[in-house]
């Protein structure tokens, strides 16, 4: 790997970034440090991310010294993959009547949804993998990628109806592509969770997967899809130029949206806020059960010396202090225990 990728894959607060050589993928794990939301933070490094991949493309004239051939999206927080909006930030928005903070938070949302609904403008495949809760916006998220995986019994979709609004951030767009108007009306207006068997059903899911095998999942899709990369790629332009999503219309639907939002009463504020405290106790109930799940997105490979680190500089031993601290405490014990018996 080059110092230019490296840079790319460097360390952020609200995600975490990896590249599996097997597959020729970029894998980005959204990690909030607090509610699993789209917070600006968060918006803000998916995009930049989003931007790096294009600037390596473009870096080396379309041909990178790596080779990148998926992005995948996914989440690091057990059972959820994300709950959508910052409905703290929006009520606190709309109470202030601020329009134009509004507007800059749901455009920047376009923009994520819009780059991962076109793959970039690069040939690569724009995927998703929800092994938890995706809503609202969370659910946009994952129905922008090329490809949509989810675990069968994970519940997705867009509540914001209970709370007197519409989901703005390009669930219309993508969902009337996918399976028309009324249908999508239907979905949006009744303000429904689903489970993802159902949805699959429907047309709005692309593959559906085992509870715990949505990884293994993608990766066998990959696998597949590699072998033919060029004519799927072909296929996914012809979508693109018979369904094209269309930046502008994302961000006229964006515009309804604020000006919708900044109509609702006190009465469906408190809506929003009620839900933020359901979802709120459920992130930290499925914390406390399940958090370790993360770890095992990171299993340390060998590491083969000399080596390029993140800064570009060459390492020709390893030097992390202790690494063997616990396999050496637990050869003594056992030792000493042989040794006593």
């Amino acid at each position: 790997m080059d110092i230019e990728f490296h840079k790319l894959i460097r360390d952020r607060k609200e995600i975490s970034v990896r590249y599996d050589p097997k597959h020729q993928a970029i894998w980005g794990y959204q990690n909030p440090q607090k509610r699993p939301c789209f917070s600006m933070p968060m918006l803000q490094e998916v995009h930049e991310l989003q931007r790096a991949i294009i600037d390596y493309f473009k870096y080396y004239d379309m041909e990178p010294k790596t080779p990148i051939k998926y992005f995948v999206n996914a989440s690091q927080v057990p059972q959820i993959y994300n709950y959508g909006g910052d409905l703290d930030l929006f009520s606190s928005l709309i109470l202030k009547r601020d329009y134009e903070a509004l507007y800059q938070y749901a455009k920047l949302c376009i923009d994520v949804v819009y780059y991962n609904a076109v793959n970039l403008h690069l040939p690569i495949t724009t995927i998703s993998v929800v092994e938890g809760t995706a809503l609202g916006g969370g659910l946009e998220a994952a129905l922008s990628c090329n490809v949509c995986i989810a675990e069968e019994q994970v519940q997705m979709g867009v509540p914001e109806i209970r709370f007197n609004l519409i989901p703005g951030m390009g669930a219309y767009s993508l969902l009337a592509r996918s399976v028309g108007i009324r249908t999508a009306e239907e979905i949006i207006s009744s303000g429904k969770t689903y489970d993802a068997a159902t949805l699959h059903e429907m047309g709005v899911i692309t593959m559906l997967s085992k509870n715990g095998e949505a990884e293994k999942s993608a990766n066998r899709f990959m696998k597949r899809h590699g072998q033919f990369f060029n004519g799927m790629q072909a296929m996914q332009a012809a979508r693109h130029r018979y369904a094209p999503i269309d930046y502008d219309e994302l961000l006229d639907i964006t515009r309804i949206w604020v000006e919708a939002a900044l109509k609702l009463t006190e009465k469906d504020i408190k809506m929003m806020k009620k839900l933020v405290e359901a979802q709120n106790q459920k992130n930290i109930d499925e914390t406390k059960r399940l958090r370790t799940k993360q770890d095992r997105r990171f299993v340390e490979q060998p590491a083969v010396f000399p080596m390029m680190d993140s800064h570009g500089n060459i390492v020709v031993r390893d030097r992390r202090a202790n690494r063997d601290q616990r396999r050496g405490a637990a050869f003594s014990s056992a030792a000493n225990a042989s040794r006593a018996s």
